[in-house]
């Protein structure tokens, strides 16, 4: 009998909020063979990015954690279901209710969701359950509900494809958001008449199809939307029949504004070029402002995106076909925890803390204990658990110890904390250390539920495998605990599927088409069948059936008809604020995302592929910048501030504005020394929603002299931490470690310190050694029998050192009579160099050869070395790379002295 074929199962991508369909093979080993992104998806269309096409290459046991742990020890399920339980029941018992907390993350699922804040909210009666997603769009969501009443992205996808006016403020989306990107870029080279206009301090790979830049100081993001609202009022292009009917507190928001020289010169930018920008939104009625995290992760954040929606209002361009602000989410389900109440100011299916709407839960929950006030947000609650007041935490699916500002703060209150549990799919993270109860929970490919996109559209992430070890659906475990508190009935779920049912008749309850209070209702999916939700397809919410059909709701609005009290929009007053100064520290340091990783590295690390692209946490800033302070490229640089201090590779970056550096956010203590670039963040939040300022620092930076540098290649984990600086780099077939020392030590004495080093983790291996003294070089390969173990090269000049491809080649080596060569000190001219293309694996190297013999285009660049054909995110790069080729050659050309 022939074995049973591949199966192709739908599910959802677990990156960012785009939210886009994957199509995974399957094999006979229930293992994933395959992904690629699913054609009939409306939120990509087939595209996929480069880390959703590499999911598969994320599985398997490594570094998983399969079985339940207290205090790091295995143990079953009912011990650490009981544990837990008898734990929180405890706190609750001393110190009461409020002594308690969860702290949720968008990678959780709605049906995770909802359960976790039954529990906190309904059952055990405190606020205390709040999200990750604080860190990301809590902003927009109170601006959301300040102009609407509700919170309600207006958009969808399409409107950023059909507008003639895209602007993209405080987003990389090229990098961040890339499937969009393409979409948008899709667009333009078809309407070359769209203009999209770039908000951003920094030049990003988003300028590459931008019409305008503006490189703004960082924060006026508010200067520039109060200055537009006043120069609409001024020049007579605002709508006055709209903001007269459907509208309220035009006048007061105005009052607040300033004009076009007094906001150019507080945004740092040319007057000039700001007008142009006025004038494009003034004429364009047929406009789309697409922002996210720089935007949203300030202290005035939610003042900022008011300001946008502002416009937006006075225009008259809400609800409409290409037209609307647009808050792009960072998590994949991130507005599912909106949803079910996952922030600490909510509760659930949208209503907030008014008497109706806590006595409706309690009804519905059948609960005499509904939390009656909210919680702590994310950055009080840590503020809470450090000083005591909060006794136990439950920590589900985040790292709040990489992710939170001022973490070395974070790291204090977990170890001093009474109980502390962590539900995770991964065993050793920064976070997971200060467990006592450590949960095996479903990682992606074994959860089963919904999530739902940042344009509203809820689709179902589907099981392609049974879970690894005893792991467990979230929903699951928590039900578990809850049973165990005493709350039986309530949490007798047999499935997701009833979860959701749940969920979706809450939306309903009480809310009616003739009294609806909330805009948010699935209530037509409250009936569906275990059959019918697991072949349920994507569909936005508010939904509704007519005649036994269900409809989904592309846009918002477009009634006229808002969630306020008079059922009119409003118009917010805004202050436009710069981040205050509070220190004398010279730099001021912006933090984001790179394209290839995700958040804290926990999933995307698992795939060598996605770490050729950039290998190591860097700090970028001005090369004007550097040249005064004697810094070049891969020089360390040690970051501090009186938060803390991290160490970083230096980038030379023309995009960045002089006195101002970048940095990633997602390097951690599992893969750097000192990359964990929350540390310097203080934490500062908006008072409105209680998002932290994640894009502004002062510190101060400095340049660390290196003795002497090693590159590593080992199949097996090495302990690296006695070096001053170290990063680890997982590859196919092992780790590759870039380290280095610095003083007091002489450039002898740090040879020497490598080489015992090397003793220490080599004693069972043959060996090739090579060391000239003259130039303090050593070279090493350790070996068992003729496959290579170990591979070691230092010296003082890193550039002189093998590059990634070399070294990952010496895994494949087998040991013969000249393998000695292998021990060349020279980089080799012909490896291939920086990888662009993660998708294909194409070089920068091969880029630049194509471009020389004579591609000039993205199109033939693609046709020749597939790069760009995939996901599409090196596409920007691939246009630098073209546009430094032509420049050179209009160079040559501009001082040829040769007659024509």
């Amino acid at each position: 009998m022939s074995a049973a074929p591949a199966i192709q199962i739908d599910t959802t991508c677990p990156y960012c909020g785009v939210g886009c369909g994957v199509s995974a093979t399957v094999d006979t080993q229930q293992q994933l063979a395959a992904v690629s992104g699913s054609s009939n998806h409306p939120a990509n269309l087939g595209r996929l990015c480069v880390k959703g096409s590499a999911l598969h290459e994320t599985m398997g046991e490594h570094g998983r954690l399969l079985h339940p742990q207290i205090n790091g020890c295995r143990t079953d399920w009912n011990t650490a279901i009981d544990v837990v339980a008898a734990g929180f029941s405890d706190i609750i018992k001393r110190h009461g209710p409020n002594a308690v907390s969860f702290y949720l993350s968008g990678q959780l699922l709605t049906e995770d969701y909802y359960v976790a804040n039954k529990l906190m909210k309904g059952f055990i009666g405190s606020g205390n359950v709040d999200t990750n997603s604080r860190l990301c769009m809590a902003s927009a969501v109170a601006s959301y509900k300040r102009a609407f009443g509700t919170d309600a992205v207006p958009c969808c996808y399409e409107d950023l494809e059909c507008c003639d006016l895209l602007i993209m403020v405080g987003s990389n989306a090229a990098w961040t958001h890339p499937v969009l990107y393409q979409r948008i870029s899709a667009a333009k080279a078809l309407r070359p008449q769209m203009k999209v206009v770039v908000l951003d301090p920094r030049r990003t790979a988003s300028c590459e199809f931008a019409d305008l830049h503006l490189a703004l100081a960082p924060g006026s993001d508010g200067f520039i939307f109060s200055g537009l609202l006043r120069y609409l009022h001024d020049k007579g292009r605002t709508d006055s029949d709209y903001i007269d009917h459907y509208t309220e507190g035009f006048e007061s928001a105005l009052a607040s504004t300033g004009c076009l020289d007094s906001t150019a010169a507080a945004a740092g930018i040319d007057a000039a070029e700001l007008e142009e920008f006025y004038r494009w939104f003034a004429r364009t009625e047929k406009t789309i402002t697409f922002y996210s995290q720089g935007v949203n992760q300030s202290a005035t954040g939610t003042d900022k995106c008011n300001a946008i929606i502002n416009c937006h209002l006075a225009t008259g361009r809400i609800g409409k076909r290409g037209m609307g602000p647009f808050s792009i989410t960072g998590q994949p389900n991130a507005m599912g925890g909106r949803e079910v109440g996952g922030l600490a100011n909510q509760l659930a299916a949208h209503m907030d803390f008014n008497p109706d709407n806590v006595e409706r839960l309690a009804r519905f929950w059948d609960s005499d204990t509904v939390a009656a006030q909210p919680g702590l947000k994310a950055v009080e609650l840590f503020n809470a658990l450090e000083r005591g007041e909060i006794k136990a935490i439950w920590i589900m699916a985040t790292n709040p110890v990489v992710s939170l500002p001022d973490s070395n703060r974070i790291s204090a209150a977990l170890k001093n904390c009474e109980l502390v549990v962590v539900s995770d799919c991964i065993e050793k993270t920064d976070t997971t250390q200060y467990a006592h109860v450590l949960l095996p929970a479903a990682g992606w490919g074994e959860k089963d539920g919904t999530v739902t996109n940042s344009e509203r559209c809820i689709s179902r992430q589907r099981a392609l495998m049974p879970p690894l070890g005893e792991a467990r659906a979230d929903w699951w475990i928590i039900s578990a605990v809850a049973r165990k508190m005493g709350f039986v009935q309530q949490f007798d779920y047999p499935n997701a599927a009833s979860v959701f049912r749940e969920h979706a008749r809450l939306s309903g309850f009480e809310n009616d088409a003739e009294g609806q209070q909330r805009l948010f209702n699935i209530n037509p999916l409250a009936t569906i069948t275990d059959d019918q939700y697991l072949n349920l397809t994507p569909i936005q919410w508010p939904i509704t059936e007519q005649a036994g059909r269900l409809s989904g709701t592309d846009r918002l609005f477009s009634d006229n008809k808002f969630y306020t009290p008079s059922g009119k929009a409003r118009f917010v007053t805004v202050q436009a604020e710069l981040p205050q100064r509070n220190t004398t520290l010279p730099w001021v340091i912006n933090t984001g995302r790179i394209r290839d990783q995700w958040h804290t590295m926990t999933r995307t690390a698992r795939s060598p592929r996605l770490l050729n692209h950039i290998d190591a946490p860097f700090v970028a800033l001005h090369p004007g910048d550097a040249s005064s302070l004697g810094i070049q490229t891969g020089d360390l640089l040690r970051l501090h501030n009186t938060q803390g201090a991290v160490v970083l590779q230096a980038v030379l970056d023309a995009g960045q504005r002089p006195g101002e550096v970048y940095a990633p956010v997602h390097w951690n203590d599992q893969y750097a020394s000192d990359g964990r670039i929350s540390k310097l963040i203080p934490s500062v939040v908006d008072p409105h929603s209680g998002q932290p300022q994640s894009k502004y620092a002062e510190l101060a930076l400095q340049k660390i002299p290196v003795l002497c540098w090693l590159q590593v290649i080992s199949r097996d984990p090495l302990d690296v931490s006695e070096f001053d600086y170290w990063v680890k780099i997982p590859v196919a077939g092992g780790c590759r470690y870039i380290l280095a020392i610095a003083g007091p030590a002489t450039v002898d004495n740090s040879l020497q310190l490598i080489k015992n080093w090397l003793q220490k983790h080599t004693t069972a291996l043959e060996k090739i050694e090579f060391t000239n003294t003259g130039t303090h070089d050593y070279r090493g390969l350790f070996c068992q029998g003729d496959i290579i173990q170990l591979a070691a090269f230092a010296g003082t000049d890193r550039d002189l050192l093998p590059d990634t491809q070399q070294l990952v080649q010496l895994l494949e080596h087998k040991i013969g009579t000249d393998s000695w060569k292998l021990l060349n000190g020279s980089r080799d001219k012909s490896a291939s160099g920086r990888l662009i293309c993660s998708c294909h694996q194409v070089s920068e190297r091969s880029i630049v050869a194509a471009i020389n013999e004579g591609a000039i285009t993205c199109t033939e660049l693609g046709r020749k070395l597939r790069c760009g054909t995939n996901c599409g995110s090196c596409i920007p790069e691939l246009e630098q790379l073209l546009r430094t080729a032509n420049s050179a050659v209009a160079a040559t050309i501009d001082t040829d002295p040769t007659p024509c």
